[in-house]
């Protein structure tokens, strides 16, 4: 059976935008708690005594001990309380899903809906920020050990602070002209604003860490040279920046592009004309963010084409309401089987339909496709957002074991590589996640490399 033709439609040009509407498009468009707001969810916790909230978030935060903090007004006692198990509660609390699966009834509040966690923390953060306190502990006195640490996400900025509390120095080293490795080129700024990110790195600065941009670790500098210049131990948090191909005919074809290299370049500053009718493959954050981005620079007609139904989608339900909100359309149960062009430039792509069968390795239930359901989706552009892989080159020379889906195998008590003075964490060892696990993975690392670098590891 011959898949079902749509009528070919001639690639048209997204609308123009002013400088000044590009700024208004990406400016932060969740706004945070007033005062009397953050009160009444406060006081809408139940104050559990087996807090299931803590179990489930990934960095382990005392919720229940901050949220009561701040409902008697000791809103500096709960910044701290958060502090102590939280690097970055101004960036996790503005993009790390709060869909925690806790036992019982921990996180339902008074009336029965969920608590705002994550609103609450980032109101105890914003009210220190705009009240002049002090974000930061005071930083110890150094110690004749030195640390590199390649990559400057969230995992980076984890060690990077834990051990200069400790006064070990640090030096971080990023491949990219910007700090923060995916919160920066892989987060919109509608999600995360810039100047969060900026203050973070001030602090780091502050304490005496130094950072060095646009140097490639295994291209420009090895690992080992690294070592030779006198760092006891290195860190490991080069993200997983590298995208899955989709591996269907016509991928390489002009206006075929991958999630984390479209946000990326538009993160840079770099202009990417898409076209008006631009289809996202994927069901997950990147997928999402991605089809947002393209619909403010001007894409008319963007939506979503996944394989499996809404309810197994992989990406935050805030993310998917937002999505909706502003006009994204879905296409689900479907996935693209090839991508076809006229000189060169793609301007079909070739769909199957697909029906859900038993559940696989994620417990969701596996997509299988159709016979003689395929069909046509013209298009101006398609981008992949399928998922991300670890680039190996940052090991170049130096034999560091992977595991069997390209992520660094490490200890998972201590995060240790094959490579003794060598430690790594957040998606290059767990693959693609959340802000918030790739913290705690910095934060276990920090607390290994003190040990390793004093000898007692």
């Amino acid at each position: 059976m011959k898949p079902k033709e749509r009528m070919a439609i001639p690639r048209q040009k997204p609308k123009e935008l002013s400088v000044q509407e590009r700024i208004d498009n990406f400016r932060e468009i969740v706004f945070g708690f007033d005062h009397d707001t953050a009160m009444l969810e406060a006081e809408r916790c139940l104050q559990c005594k087996k807090p299931g909230c803590v179990k489930g978030c990934p960095l382990h935060n005392d919720i229940p001990g901050f949220i009561k903090h701040l409902r008697e007004g000791r809103i500096e006692d709960a910044y701290w309380t958060i502090r102590k198990t939280s690097s970055v509660p101004a960036i996790c609390s503005r993009v790390c899903p709060q869909e925690f699966q806790c036992e019982g009834s921990c996180i339902r509040g008074k009336k029965g809906e969920p608590v705002s966690i994550g609103m609450l923390e980032r109101y105890v953060v914003d009210w220190m920020v705009e009240n002049n306190k002090n974000l930061m502990e005071p930083c110890a006195l150094p110690i004749d050990k030195k640390v590199a640490i390649v990559g400057t996400g969230p995992a980076g900025m984890t060690v990077a602070y834990n051990l200069a509390h400790k006064g070990i120095y640090c030096t971080m080293y990023d491949s990219l002209p910007v700090l923060g490795g995916m919160l920066h080129v892989g987060i919109p700024p509608f999600r995360l604003p810039r100047d969060i990110i900026k203050a973070e790195f001030d602090a780091l600065k502050a304490c005496g860490v130094k950072i060095i941009d646009n140097i490639t670790i295994g291209k420009d500098k090895s690992l080992q040279e690294l070592k030779d210049e006198g760092f006891d131990a290195i860190f490991l948090g080069v993200g997983a920046h590298e995208s899955r191909k989709l591996d269907i005919p016509g991928e390489d074809l002009e206006g075929v592009m991958h999630g984390v290299d479209y946000l990326r370049e538009v993160f840079l500053g770099n202009r990417i004309d898409l076209g008006n009718r631009v289809v996202v493959v994927g069901g997950g954050n990147v997928a999402i963010d991605v089809a947002r981005v393209a619909l403010r620079l001007g894409s008319k007609d963007v939506f979503i084409l996944y394989r499996r139904t809404k309810k197994e989608m992989p990406a935050s339900q805030a993310e998917i309401h937002h999505l909706e909100e502003e006009g994204v359309n879905m296409e689900f149960l479907a996935a693209p089987v090839a991508i076809h062009g006229e000189g060169g430039r793609l301007n079909k792509i070739e769909c199957i339909r697909m029906e859900l069968g038993e559940p696989d390795a994620s417990g969701r239930r596996r997509p299988v496709p159709i016979e003689g359901s395929n069909f046509f989706i013209e298009a101006d552009a398609i981008i992949a957002a399928i998922s991300q892989r670890v680039n190996p080159t940052v090991v170049n020379g130096i034999e560091v074991k992977r595991t069997r889906w390209g992520t660094f195998e490490v200890n998972p008590e201590t995060l240790q590589t094959s490579v003794p003075w060598i430690f790594a964490g957040g998606d290059d060892v767990l693959g693609p996640q959340t802000v918030a696990k790739a913290a705690y993975q910095g934060r276990i690392a920090a607390e290994s490399i003190e040990k390793y670098v004093k000898g007692e590891l």
